[in-house]
This record gives C-alpha cells, structure tokens and sequence, in this order.
C-alpha cells in the first residue's frame, strides 16, 4: 500500500479523503496549507500527492510549481478543485500534475485516480518465466493484463500536455461504458485544445455542428466549463 499526503484547507475534506484511502489500507498524512505540505515533503515522501487549487495562503498550482523548479517533484500529483476550469487543470498538468479531481470528489472517481496514479509510477516488474522455454524464447508477457488499463498518451507533445491525453480506460467493463468512457474523453480533449470552440472541433472531429451538440449532451460533457469568453 502507499504513503498519501492529502493537502486541503477544508477539515472535512481532508477527514472524508482519509478515511476512505485509510480503509483501502493506504497510510495518510495531512496539511491544512502548503506551510505543512512543505514540512511533510520535507520529512518524507509521499508516494503520491492530493492537492487542493485553492488554499488561503499558497494555492496548489503555485506549491507544484515550487516543487517542480526545486527538484522536489518526485512522486505523482492529482489536483482537487471544487471551482477548477479546464484551463486551470490544462496548467497544473503542464506543471507536472498527472491527474484532476473535481469537487465534489465521487467515491469511484477518488479510488480509480488513486489506482491508476499508482499503477503509472510503480516500477515495471520483470515477465514471469514460461516454463519448458529457454528465456530468449520467453514471450514478454505485460503484468496484470487483464486488469490493466490502457493509457491513451499519445498526444503528449501537444502544448500544455492536456489532461484528455493522459486519460485511463479500463478495459475489464461492458463495452458500451468502455466506449462511451473513450468518447468524452475524446470531446473533453479537442474541446480543450481548441478553447471551447464548438465549429472548429467539428471540423477537427468530422461532425455536423447539431450532431456534435446532441453527442456531447448525450455523454454527459459539460459545455460550460469549456467555453470561451466570446462566441464558439
């Protein structure tokens, strides 16, 4: 199990958040503010981090930002907001956040963000060997298979390295949940790169305006987090 740093202004938050990973048999330690992330970064760390936007003091983008330029970054970051837009998590991603929670945090969402935070840093483990079979002829077998999900990063490049790139689908799910999962994330990525603009993300995805509307609704986008201070 894994060491959690919880950073969050709000006393119930933090109480919720560590009960609920305490039950899932992590160990927890608390910060009311960046002052005591600091001292618990200092003392220790973490393997992975929760990290609150707005904090009254320091604010969670500007105490990753300090981690990352003191070469203190060294173990994953999920941003939690309950007043986050898309460009707000886009930057704390650029500043090496790996994921972003919005308030208020689901059960499912907290552990499947935890899980896959984890699964990303651990280190790899070597093929189990096949028995009868010499090791140059040992097929490389990838660790949990069937439990494993695919990371879909292939838009790393892209400025900001958007949080839509750095997605998780998991595939031990019916396949309509598994394709709809996809599908918003898909819509969540271009609507974010292209800032909200509803004509130009048809146009990058090959879809009628009206088409596009009815299939963002029908997946649960929500349009007002992406829109920009003009017209789409």
């Amino acid at each position: 199990m894994a060491t959690i740093l919880v950073v969050d202004d709000e006393l119930g938050i933090r109480a919720l958040l560590s009960e609920i990973l305490s039950d899932e048999g992590h160990t927890i330690e608390l910060a009311e503010n960046a002052t005591q992330a600091r001292a618990v970064r200092e003392r220790m760390r973490p393997d992975l981090v929760l990290l609150d936007i707005w904090m009254p003091d320091v604010d969670g983008v500007t105490l990753l930002k300090e981690w990352g330029s003191a070469g203190l970054l060294t173990m994953p970051v999920i941003m939690m907001s309950g007043h986050g837009t898309i460009d707000t998590a886009v930057e704390a991603t650029k500043f090496g956040a790996i994921a972003f929670l919005e308030k208020p945090i689901t059960l499912q969402k907290l552990l499947r963000a935890v899980e896959q935070a984890l699964i990303k840093t651990a280190p790899p483990r070597p093929a189990p060997a096949v028995a009868g079979l010499p090791s140059y002829a040992r097929p490389e077998l990838s660790p949990g298979l069937q439990a494993a999900p695919v990371n879909l990063a292939g838009n790393s490049h892209l400025p900001g390295n958007s949080l839509a790139s750095e997605q998780s689908f998991e595939l031990d799910r019916p396949l309509r949940e598994a394709r709809d999962a996809f599908e918003k994330s898909y819509f969540e990525f271009h609507l974010a790169k292209e800032n909200g603009s509803m004509t130009r993300v048809a146009e990058k995805t090959g879809l009628e305006r009206t088409h596009l509307y009815r299939k963002l609704k029908q997946l649960g986008v929500d349009l007002s987090r992406n829109k920009r201070g003009g017209s789409a």
